[in-house]
């Protein structure tokens, strides 16, 4: 699959790279991709939601009424739950939400969402970035160029670069991340995915495996 390669400008440089069929052109599975993005999801739950049960609650232990008699139902402890301001019954307690996948189920889904998202033709491929100063107006004007501005976007390095990576951080659609921080969330949760050339080897790479 050959893809054009951009400038930063958004001009075709006159070149193309080969993308790999076993990785953007692959039957893509649905439900590795719902099983990854359900465990992503998961993963962000903090999971530390707390409700009072009966023997968490002030009030008085004793018997609020005798036994028999009343006509209505026996009842022990002012503390129950079906008494206002009683304690909640099989309410909320802190949990972790997270389970297991398998790297080879994670990393199948992954190429599904690349697939996916190159079918719908919205993978760009540019040349490699490089600022010499941390300023949110550079990574600007590379969205104006791409026309990415009102978009959301994902761009894929090939290795850590701390300005890039810093002058993306205030704009809210955009989100910048390595080769090797991919998810099927990310990648599907963007509109357009870019990847830097430096960061197709690694992609292939990891995901070839």
């Amino acid at each position: 699959m050959k893809v054009a390669v951009l400038d930063i400008n958004g001009k075709e440089t006159g070149r193309k790279v080969d993308l790999s069929d076993s990785v953007f052109a692959i039957e893509p599975n649905n439900h590795a991709v719902y099983l990854d993005v359900k465990q992503y999801l998961a993963n962000q739950r903090q999971g530390t939601h707390k409700a009072k049960e009966r023997a968490e609650i002030s009030g008085s232990t004793r018997k609020i009424k005798k036994q028999k008699g009343t006509g209505t139902a026996r009842a022990g402890s002012i503390k129950s739950g079906v008494f206002k301001g009683g304690g909640r019954m099989f309410g909320p307690r802190p949990r972790s939400y997270s389970f297991k996948l398998n790297k080879n189920l994670k990393r199948l889904a992954r190429k599904s969402a690349l697939t996916i998202k190159a079918s719908e033709q919205s993978i760009v491929v540019i040349e490699d970035l490089s600022f010499d100063s941390v300023k949110t107006k550079n990574f600007t004007s590379v969205l104006k160029a791409l026309d990415l501005q009102d978009k959301k976007s994902l761009f894929v390095l090939g290795a850590s670069n701390n300005n890039v990576y810093l002058s993306s951080r205030n704009l809210k659609g955009s989100e910048v991340l390595l080769n090797s921080e991919l998810s099927t969330y990310k990648i599907l949760n963007a509109n357009k995915v870019v990847l830097l050339e430096s960061s197709l080897e690694g992609i292939e790479s990891n995901l070839s495996k």
